[in-house]
């Protein structure tokens, strides 16, 4: 079946790919979606970005993007009913992802698996990454959401990767001294928007059915 919609890989539990739904769901766009494995790539993903990693977006007229962020911003700059891209803010809030994307998530892969880098212990790895979370803090002791009262691209950009993060153990990161970023995160957890773009769906096959999201 060919679809009119332009075409989202993803993986469900990859942030990246978490970033890229949640722009396109606050965005209130819809694509087809084409859920996949890590471990079997389709080939028609493959042809389209050699480089395999999720997200990746296939738009109607052909062009790929095949950055979570830039996915993000193009899904809100089709519709941003929310002022996600606020011009106030969105300085601050590209600042933010920047270390989110380029020091965090260094500390938070081997923080996650320390096993990996046996360099350094994962509590020293966790440590190193509290830097951001002492960041993220002191956003949230000021307000409801990272750049405000107002959801931001940062908010949808970096909570996946703070969630990954607790997750690793959830026991010790709720045991940290951060109280206005374990509220934020437990908001983000139960929010209707991120709650359905973590919406399970079978790995995609050729000849399935298009599946529209959301």
């Amino acid at each position: 079946m060919t679809s009119s919609l332009h075409r989202l890989y993803s993986f469900r539990r990859c942030p990246y790919a978490m970033r890229a739904r949640l722009g396109i769901l606050f965005a209130e766009l819809q694509v087809e979606l084409r859920e996949i494995i890590l471990k079997n790539k389709p080939p028609q993903m493959l042809a389209i970005s050699p480089k395999g990693t999720v997200p990746v977006l296939q738009l109607i007229d052909g062009e790929v993007i095949e950055e979570s962020r830039e996915i993000m911003i193009w899904a809100l700059k089709q519709n941003d009913p929310q002022g996600l891209l606020d011009a106030e803010v969105i300085h601050q809030a590209n600042a933010l992802i920047d270390e989110n994307d380029n020091e965090f998530k260094h500390w938070l892969d081997r923080y996650k698996y320390a096993d990996r880098h046996p360099e350094m212990t994962q509590e020293a790895y966790r440590q190193r990454g509290e830097a951001f979370l002492q960041v993220l803090e002191k956003q949230l002791a000021k307000n409801h959401y990272l750049m405000g009262e107002s959801i931001s691209i940062a908010d949808i950009g970096i909570m996946p990767f703070v969630r990954q993060f607790a997750h690793v153990d959830r026991e010790v990161f709720y045991s940290l001294p951060y109280p206005n970023l374990q509220r934020w995160l437990q908001h983000w957890l139960v929010h209707p928007v991120f709650t359905q773009a973590m919406t399970k769906y079978q790995p995609w096959q050729e000849g399935d059915d298009v599946v529209v999201f959301p």
